[in-house]
């Protein structure tokens, strides 16, 4: 696919007023190639020109896994969604999602005019957030080198010291994996009322959990704008009386969690 160009598309949104589309006239995106509409109906999606020979199926499957080409692509993609969710509705779409050319954005947006709407109509005046909870376990310390000589009255000996170090660490551990259970309780408890839909997503491992402690829940929220900040308030005190235990707030954002539509990466 050398010198040919794909239609990178960012989200869906509903066909914006020319006042709209003339304050997106510098928006860049992948590859700091400048950002249109391109539309169908009431709707229009986000689109610009990617290289074929970085986005061709073949070469995604090698791409994806360079994390520095990942990094760059996944800012660039979302700088695009957030700086359209200041003026409008949106609905994301996947990373990577690229098309041939603009007429089949346009086909697309056409196949699939109801079903976007539904989900445009359903995130509109809402947020989303994002609660993760953290156990921030002690680490285990070495016992302190006893000054009785080994297996005299007046200290433990080493073994003892090690088993009794190894108990007291791992009694630290279970009382807050189980305050961090309380925690992820009340999270959920609060948000009932204000939230009017729930996505967990799978905890935080490996590469992905640069935060200290143990990732326990990843959730989000999907909130009326006007509860938003109630919402964050309680989430934000949700493990106060808890030790060892952190929860983290993030957001607002588009609602990446909840678009959902029946489309892969590789839209053709």
């Amino acid at each position: 696919m050398t010198g040919q160009r794909l239609s990178y598309a960012y989200a869906v949104v509903r066909s914006p007023g020319a006042e709209t589309q003339a304050q997106l006239a510098g928006l860049r995106g992948v590859a700091g190639a400048p950002v249109t509409l391109v539309g169908s109906g009431a709707l229009a999606a986000a689109v610009s020109e990617v290289p074929g020979e970085d986005f061709s199926e073949s070469a995604l499957k090698s791409r994806l896994e360079d994390l520095d080409w990942l990094e760059s692509t996944a800012r660039a993609h979302h700088l695009v969604i957030e700086t359209l969710a200041a003026r409008m509705t949106v609905l994301p779409l996947r990373l990577a999602t690229v098309y041939l050319d603009g007429s089949r954005v346009e086909q697309m947006l056409s196949e699939r005019q109801e079903a976007f709407a539904e989900l445009l109509a359903r995130f509109d005046a809402h947020l989303e957030w994002g609660v993760k909870v953290y156990a921030e376990v002690p680490l285990a310390s070495e016992p302190a080198t006893p000054s009785a000589a080994p297996g005299s009255a007046d200290g433990p000996a080493p073994g003892r010291a090690y088993l009794r170090t190894r108990r007291q660490h791992r009694q630290a551990h279970e009382d807050t994996r189980r305050a961090a259970e309380e925690a992820m309780r009340r999270t959920e408890e609060r948000a009932r009322g204000l939230a009017v839909e729930r996505a967990r997503h799978r905890p935080q491992q490996g590469t992905l959990a640069d935060a200290r402690g143990e990732n326990l829940a990843n959730d989000a929220y999907l909130v009326p704008r006007h509860l938003a900040a109630e919402f964050r308030e309680r989430m934000l005190h949700a493990a106060d009386d808890l030790p060892g235990v952190r929860v983290e707030v993030t957001g607002p954002w588009a609602p990446y969690s909840f678009a959902t539509p029946a489309e892969g990466a590789r839209e053709r």
